[in-house]
This record gives structure tokens, C-alpha cells and sequence, in this order.
């Protein structure tokens, strides 16, 4: 059973973490790794050095419209690639995100939250809602009566 009372900021506070997990991602590539770090990491593990503006810009706008509910949903279906290839990545490293690389049970959970995120909906103190004025008008996958 949902409460309907309660499930809207359960949403918003799977929206705004998720979002600022992917803005302090994104800070950290440009920070602590640096844009040429993170584009010669990619080189290491195959993927081409020229993702790394789009990986970060992805993750940087995207959390920012996940974290103000500004088509959020769309934003976490766009950063689902970002977070598989992440899995893929860190999936030889083994389980634990703590081993050297880092494992693979950090990014198979945030794409698990983007999805959750995906099919809740953005939640209580979305931007698109408080411009819309109404509580929502995304059609609903299912209604709760």
C-alpha cells in the first residue's frame, strides 16, 4: 500500500539525492580527476577520450534538473547509459565500490535509483510542477486508488 500523503516527498528525496550524487560527480571529474584525467581514464578502460565533455556536461545538467525536478524524469532515463557504462566499467573490479577501481555495486544501485526515480515521478517541490501549477501532468503508469 502507498500513502498517499507521505509519497511525494519519499519521491523528492530519491529525486534530490540522486541529483546531487550526479552534480558531485560531475565536480569531481572536473575538480579532484581534471577533464584530461577522466578523458585518459576512458582511454584505459575503451571507451574514446571525447566522451569525458559529454559524460560530465550529461551528469552536471542532468543533476542539476533532477535536484529542481525540471524534467527530471527524461534526465534520468538520458544519465541510464551514463550509470551502465559505469557498471560495466567497475563490474571486473568486483563487488565492493571501496576495492582498488572500484566495484560495481554503487553504479548497478543509482541506475536502480534513476529507474525507481523514472517510473515515482518527480515528488513534492518539483520546479515543473510549481510552474504548471498542478500536481502533476505526466500520465501516471498507475493510479493508487
Amino acid at each position: 500500500m502507498i500513502d498517499n500523503r507521505l509519497a511525494p516527498f519519499g519521491a523528492f528525496i530519491l529525486r534530490a539525492a540522486l541529483g546531487i550524487m550526479f552534480i558531485a560527480h560531475a565536480y569531481l571529474k572536473i575538480a579532484v580527476f581534471t577533464v584530461p584525467g577522466f578523458a585518459g581514464f576512458l582511454t584505459q578502460v575503451g571507451f574514446p577520450a571525447f566522451l569525458a565533455w559529454p559524460i560530465i556536461l550529461a551528469e552536471l545538467v542532468g543533476g542539476v534538473a533532477i535536484l529542481i525536478g525540471f524534467h527530471s524524469r527524461i534526465a534520468s532515463a538520458v544519465l541510464l547509459p551514463v550509470l551502465l557504462g559505469a557498471l560495466v566499467v567497475h563490474a571486473p573490479n568486483g563487488w565492493v565500490f571501496n576495492a582498488p577501481n572500484g566495484g560495481w555495486e554503487y553504479p548497478a544501485f543509482l541506475a536502480f535509483a534513476a529507474l525507481a526515480h523514472i517510473l515515482v515521478g518527480d515528488g513534492a517541490f518539483a520546479i515543473k510542477t510549481m510552474i504548471s501549477g498542478s500536481p502533476s501532468r505526466e500520465a501516471p503508469l498507475h493510479r493508487v486508488a
